[in-house]
């Protein structure tokens, strides 16, 4: 399976391009998830709003030119560019999903699904799961309606979804201070 890390979003809350901080020993976050996810898929793509956007070179899936900052439009481009029947999908800032998650979403994957999705106490991770070709069409009427609620999609056509009841793994680096807490995280992985 191919997966494709999503990382063109504004990062409004956070004040820069998460994508680009620091993170794991990686001179960025970006290239940190790259790295993860090379060791689990065949290939892996980040999905950008620009070509320029990150200083390493890796395989990447440009947005469609004047698209609004949401993953509808890497959803699209993907569709577009890779000729596969399904992908994995993740955010930049979840650097704490691991190959144990990823491998419970896979092995519950189904040819007659649409999506399978992550699921904790707190809610559904619809940017953490697997995306079958069959939303192509619903993602380019949703970019045309402008609706990018990806939770209102899911509800709507055959989704699986995946419980888990740890809700750390998830965790997403928004704000400042989901991203320091993040870095003492790792830093306490670390330690022997």
């Amino acid at each position: 399976m191919i997966g494709v890390l999503f990382a063109g979003g504004k990062s409004s809350r956070m004040g820069s391009n998460k994508a680009l901080l620091p993170f794991g020993g990686y001179p960025t976050l970006a290239e940190f998830q790259l790295r993860r996810l090379e060791e689990i898929f065949e290939a892996v793509y980040i999905s950008v709003k620009n070509a320029d956007t990150l200083p390493f070179t890796c395989k990447q899936i440009l947005d469609p030119p004047h698209a609004d900052f949401a993953p509808t439009a890497g959803f699209i481009a993907a569709f577009e560019a890779l000729h596969v029947s399904r992908f994995f999908a993740l955010s930049v800032d979840t650097p704490f999903v691991g190959v144990d998650e990823i491998m419970r979403l896979i092995e519950a994957d189904e040819e007659s699904l649409d999506a399978v999705i992550a699921r904790t106490p707190q809610g559904t991770h619809p940017l953490c799961g697997i995306y079958h070709r069959s939303l192509a069409p619903h993602f380019v009427r949703m970019a045309q309606e402008h609706d990018h609620r990806l939770g209102k999609l899911l509800s709507c056509v055959h989704t699986r979804y995946v419980d888990f009841a740890d809700e750390a793994p998830f965790a997403n680096l928004n704000h400042p201070y989901e991203y320091d807490a993040a870095l003492q995280r790792m830093l306490i992985n670390k330690q022997p």
